[in-house]
């Protein structure tokens, strides 16, 4: 999948401007990225558009500890934060985000991302994905 097409799928979704979509995107991509544990197998990277490599392979220096055992609305609060959107768009964008990626990588792929990703004390990674576009 193609940045472009990748970020129209975003968009769509969403109901988000193109622009803003890329944004929210990177957003999302980069905080998931704070909060993948460990060091498994879990790359989607290969599948997804280069564009988007950067972002999921997290920043440069290890997280705070915090980041890694953030709930949903924390999740959700950092991806506003580093969007420069209200929660309510990043809710949006970010159910758009796992959406498009859960149909970018493979089952397997997406379910080790979200394993990976560390989860609140109930259990929570982020808010429920949106159906696939056009159902």
């Amino acid at each position: 999948m193609r940045f472009p097409r990748f970020i129209d799928a975003v968009s769509r979704r969403s109901g988000l401007p193109t622009e803003q979509a890329a944004v929210v995107a990177r957003a999302v991509l980069q905080t998931m990225a704070e909060r993948v544990t460990g060091g498994g197998n879990h790359d989607p990277a290969g599948q997804l558009p280069d564009e988007l490599h950067p972002y999921l392979r997290g920043p440069d220096r290890a997280p705070a500890a915090s980041a890694a055992t953030a709930g949903p609305a924390e999740f959700l609060r950092r991806v506003a934060d580093r969007a420069g959107v209200d929660e309510a768009t990043a809710r949006a964008g970010t159910g758009a985000v796992f959406a498009t990626l859960r149909e970018a990588v493979t089952v397997r792929e997406f379910r080790q991302m979200v394993d990976a990703v560390a989860r609140d004390q109930e259990g929570g990674v982020t808010p429920a994905v949106p159906p696939p576009v056009g159902e």
